[in-house]
C-alpha cells in the first residue's frame, strides 16, 4: 500500500512506538485491512521525514505483536487477526520451552535443580510462626514498605570474594527469575536487542521475547562466552543489554575465566550496555571468582537467590543494582510481579540475617557433593562436565542418540530430564548432541542411582527402538 501515511504529530513517546501504535490503531479500524502491504520501510521513512531505524522497530515491534508478517524481500502484510485473536496457538515451544507445565508425577525427577530437602521445613515452621506473631497486620495487608533488614540480608546474601554491594543498592525480588524481568522492565523499552550466549537459562530469554524485546544469540567456547564474540555482536547488532552465568553456568557446568570477565567488563563499557550477573548458582558453589559487579558497579545488575542452595519455595531473590537504580527496579519489580509479598520478604530476609540460611546451604552442599560424587561413578567412562558442587550434569550422548529421542526414551523409562532445546534461546543450527542431569529432585540417593542406572543402560542401547520418539 502506497498512499497511506501515519500523522504522528499526535501521541507522546519516541517515534518508533507513535508509528507502531498508529499502525495498530489503523489496524483495529480496519483503515489498514487483512492481506494489506505496508510501504517499503525506505519509502515510508522518506514519506514521513523519518529514519529508515524508526521505520525498522516500528514495523520489529508490530510484528512481535502478531499484527503483521513478512520476510525479506517479500514485503510486511497486515495478518488476519480477526480471525486468529481467539485461537490458542498449537506451537507452545517459546512460551515454556520443551518441558510439560506440569511435571510427570511417578517418575524420577532429574528436570530441576532446585535445592535438596535437607530438613529445611523445621527451620521454616519456627520462623513463619515468629513472623505471623510478630507482624500480623502486615501479612494481612499489603506491603508498601522496604524494611532496612530486606536489603541488609540481600546485601548479607550476595557478598562473595570480597565484595559486598551496599544495602541501599538492593531490591527483594520474587526470587532470582522475578529480579530478572524486573531488570529488563526497568532499563529496556520493546524493540530493544538482548544479548544471550548460546546455551543458557532460557526462561529468561523466552520473558524477553514475551515483553517485545528481542533476543540474540551469542557464540560460546569450552561453555562460556568468549570476548570476541561478545565485541562482534555489539559492533553489529548493538544489544541494550547481556546477560551472563558466569560462576556455574546453567547448563554447562562451566565457569568463566576472570581474564574473560575483564574483557567483556571493558567491552560493555566501550558499547554503553548493561550486564545481568545471574550468580543463582554461585551462592551454592562459593567460587571466588572476581564479581562483574565488583569490576563494574555502574552498568552491572548481579542477581541472587535462596532456591538452588537453600529452599525454592521460598521464592527469595535480591537483586544489587548501579547507583541509582534501585528505586527504577523497585518499581518495575512491582509491576512486573504485582508486588512483594511480606510473608515471603520477611521470611527470606530472616532466615538469611539469622544465619540459618547459611547452616542450610552447609547441609546441601555435603549432599549435593555426595550426590555428584555417586554420579560421577555411574557414569565413569563416559564424557560429561560437572563439578564437586554443581546440581547438575552436562552429559554428551554417544552416537547416535541425539538430545531431544533421548529426553523422549528417558520419559518412557521413567525418567524426567532436560534436552539442549530447553537451554537454546532461540534458533540455531549448533548441536551439542547432550542433555542436563539435575542432582537434587530425587528423595534419596538411592532413587538417585537408579535413574542413573536407567539412563546408563538406554545410552549403551542402540536408539532405533525409540525412532517413534525423534
Amino acid at each position: 500500500m502506497t498512499n497511506w501515511l501515519p500523522d504522528l504529530e499526535q501521541g507522546k513517546g519516541p517515534l518508533y512506538l507513535r508509528l507502531a501504535e498508529r499502525i495498530e490503531s489503523d489496524i483495529a479500524e480496519g483503515i489498514l485491512a487483512p492481506g494489506t502491504k505496508l510501504p517499503p520501510q525506505r519509502n515510508l521513512a522518506f514519506d514521513i521525514g523519518v529514519t529508515i531505524g524508526t521505520v525498522g522497530r516500528a514495523y520489529n515491534l508490530i510484528r512481535e505483536r502478531g499484527l503483521v508478517s513478512g520476510e525479506v524481500g517479500r514485503g510486511t502484510y497486515v495478518t488476519d487477526h480477526k480471525e486468529t485473536s481467539l485461537v490458542p496457538p498449537q506451537n507452545t515451544e517459546p512460551f515454556g520451552g520443551t518441558r510439560g507445565p506440569v511435571a510427570v508425577p511417578g517418575k524420577i525427577r532429574m528436570d530441576s535443580t532446585a535445592a535438596i530437602e535437607v530438613g529445611q521445613a523445621d527451620a521454616m515452621e519456627r520462623l513463619l510462626a515468629q513472623i505471623t506473631k510478630q507482624y500480623p497486620s502486615e501479612i494481612s495487608s499489603y506491603s508498601r514498605t522496604l524494611p532496612a533488614s530486606w536489603q541488609e540480608a540481600g546485601s548479607k546474601w550476595l557478598s562473595a570474594a570480597g565484595w559486598v554491594p551496599e544495602p541501599a543498592s538492593i531490591v527483594p525480588t520474587l526470587g532470582a527469575h522475578s529480579a530478572i524481568l524486573a531488570v529488563i522492565a526497568a532499563i529496556t523499552v520493546p524493540g530493544d536487542r538482548i544479548a544471550f550466549e548460546d546455551l543458557t537459562y532460557c526462561s529468561a530469554a523466552r520473558s524477553v521475547n514475551l515483553m517485545g524485546r528481542r533476543s540474540i544469540i551469542m557464540q560460546t567456547q569450552n561453555g562460556s562466552l568468549t570476548p570476541d564474540d561478545f565485541e562482534r555482536h555489539c559492533a553489529q547488532q548493538h544489544p541494550k543489554l547481556v546477560f551472563l552465568m558466569p560462576s556455574l553456568h546453567n547448563p554447562t557446568a562451566t565457569t568463566m575465566p576472570e581474564e574473560d570477565r575483564h574483557a567483556i567488563v571493558e567491552i560493555a563499557r566501550r558499547y554503553n550496555v548493561w550486564i545481568i550477573e545471574d550468580e543463582i548458582y554461585g551462592s551454592l558453589t562459593r567460587h571466588d571468582h572476581v564479581k562483574i559487579a565488583d569490576l563494574a558497579p555502574e552498568r552491572t545488575f548481579h542477581i541472587g537467590g535462596l532456591s538452588k542452595s537453600v529452599a525454592a519455595g521460598v521464592r527469595g531473590g535480591w537483586v544489587a543494582c548501579p547507583p541509582h537504580l534501585a528505586a527504577r527496579v523497585l518499581t518495575a519489580h512491582k509491576m512486573v510481579s504485582g508486588g512483594m509479598p511480606f510473608l515471603m520478604a520477611e521470611l527470606g530476609a530472616q532466615i538469611v540475617n539469622c544465619g540459618e540460611a547459611d547452616a542450610i546451604r552447609a547441609k546441601v552442599q555435603t549432599e549435593v557433593t555426595a550426590r555428584e560424587a555417586i554420579a560421577r561413578s555411574a557414569f565413569a567412562g563416559m564424557d560429561f562436565i560437572s563439578q564437586p558442587l554443581s546440581p547438575f550434569l552436562w552429559m554428551k550422548l554417544p552416537d547416535p542418540w541425539l538430545s531431544g529421542t533421548f529426553k523422549n526414551a528417558a520419559l518412557n523409562e521413567g525418567v524426567l530430564i532436560d534436552d539442549e532445546d530447553e537451554f537454546k534461546p532461540g534458533r540455531t543450527e549448533k548441536v551439542f548432541h547432550r542433555v542436563r542431569l539435575g542432582l537434587t529432585v530425587p528423595r534419596t540417593r538411592e532413587e538417585l542411582q537408579q535413574g542413573f542406572t536407567i539412563l546408563r543402560r538406554l545410552m549403551e542401547t542402540d536408539n532405533a527402538s525409540y525412532d517413534s520418539y525423534s
